[in-house]
């Protein structure tokens, strides 16, 4: 057994360990478990500091989930986008592939707690079916491996899922969605990269929400997957509590690029049955992008995106850089709230215009430039939008 293994073995999971260590009550705690189950890996408990720190707030069942069980089982609708057991396509091109129910630590915020955890609601005894659908379908050239997490497979049973998608010739990117690196780093083996280098090009997606979740383990483990050739983004989660805030928004995406994974996604909290304590105004996910975009490297500026309800998919949101726009011109707002002007080009004008001007002298041509087509920048401070 390997060392993963051992902590998995070793989660706090049981009633009496919801009451032993997080002194909740009994009866709440059994209740709590009826809803939806504990798993706290050793590891991922290390890093609570205090109780009901941001750490503490992911993991930890609180009684705030009874009070909203009124949300729906699977507010993004996957259930319904899914041909065959184990497929959810919902994008023209991509597919979603559930692979295990289980997960290293199971988020109090899940989004897929109608499945997770159960054996039941994901089997591999359908991959079969789910397998030819992708090989029937020859739009979809990118697979996510997801569950649960599957990196909860041992490498032999997720190798012979690699070995069977490469085989399909129109799939072109395998991507792996999993919270390994961050719940649970020591799965992240050399014999596991080594295995999935043979099956590139592979991408991985993990999920971090809060800077306390970047240490050695976790630097060390995305770093292999980064040495392996397997380039890591980070999805997460904006919660009232855990990382509501510029500050920590700033630390997370700048520690993530150190350790060489890229900011994807920050996503407003799913409107999910047991979750809906973790919501945030969308206006705290707006200020926070307006805070990060010029004020950190682009590089560590992620989407920030509502998946919408029902099955929109994700849908971006930006603050409100444009000022005005008409056929001549865009007036636009830098992260300084300083104003430009940006001339516009008129349709159907440009290759005359730019012809015309070509026939000019280098020297007209410079003087036209100057007066023309530059872009004026005036400095006039202008009023955040609330």
């Amino acid at each position: 057994m390997e060392l993963w293994q051992e902590m998995i073995r070793n989660s706090i999971t049981t009633v009496d360990h919801l009451v032993e260590k997080f002194n909740i009550d009994k009866e709440v705690a059994g209740k709590l478990d009826e809803f939806f189950q504990a798993r706290i890996n050793p590891y991922y408990l290390s890093l609570i500091r205090y109780p009901g720190d941001p750490i503490w707030l992911q993991c930890v069942p609180d009684i705030k989930e009874l009070e909203d069980l009124d949300a729906e089982d699977d507010p993004l609708h996957e259930d319904d986008m899914s041909p065959v057991p184990n497929i959810t396509h919902r994008y023209p091109d991509r597919a979603l592939f559930l692979v295990t129910s289980q997960c290293g630590l199971y988020c109090r915020f899940c989004t897929r707690k109608r499945k997770v955890g159960d054996q039941t609601k994901i089997s591999m005894r359908t991959f079969e079916s789910a397998f030819r659908y992708l090989e029937q379908h020859t739009e979809i050239s990118d697979v996510i491996l997801s569950g649960g997490d599957p990196l909860m497979l041992t490498d032999t049973m997720l190798e012979k899922i690699l070995i069977r998608l490469r085989q399909i010739k129109h799939i072109q990117v395998i991507r792996l969605g999993s919270k390994m690196p961050c719940v649970l780093p020591q799965r992240i083996t050399p014999q596991l990269v080594e295995m999935l280098k043979k099956y590139h090009p592979i991408y991985c997606n993990t999920h971090f929400n809060h800077p306390w979740e970047i240490t050695e383990e976790s630097k060390k483990a995305c770093g292999m997957l980064a040495d392996a050739g397997i380039p890591v983004g980070n999805q997460c989660v904006l919660m009232k509590g855990v990382n509501d805030n510029t500050e920590t928004m700033k630390q997370l995406m700048k520690g993530l690029l150190a350790m060489r994974v890229r900011p994807y996604y920050i996503y407003m909290a799913d409107l999910t049955k047991g979750a809906n304590h973790f919501r945030t105004p969308i206006k705290v996910g707006l200020d926070i992008m307006d805070k990060l975009r010029g004020h950190i490297s682009g590089l560590a500026v992620p989407h920030f995106v509502v998946d919408a309800p029902g099955g929109g998919g994700k849908i971006p949101l930006l603050p409100n850089y444009v000022i005005s726009q008409d056929e001549n011109k865009i007036v636009l707002r830098n992260f300084k709230y300083n104003i430009y002007e940006y001339p516009d080009v008129r349709e159907g004008s440009q290759i005359t215009d730019e012809s015309m001007f070509m026939r000019k002298s280098p020297r007209r041509r410079k003087s036209l430039v100057s007066k023309k087509e530059r872009i004026k920048k005036i400095k006039v401070p202008v009023i955040q939008n609330s």
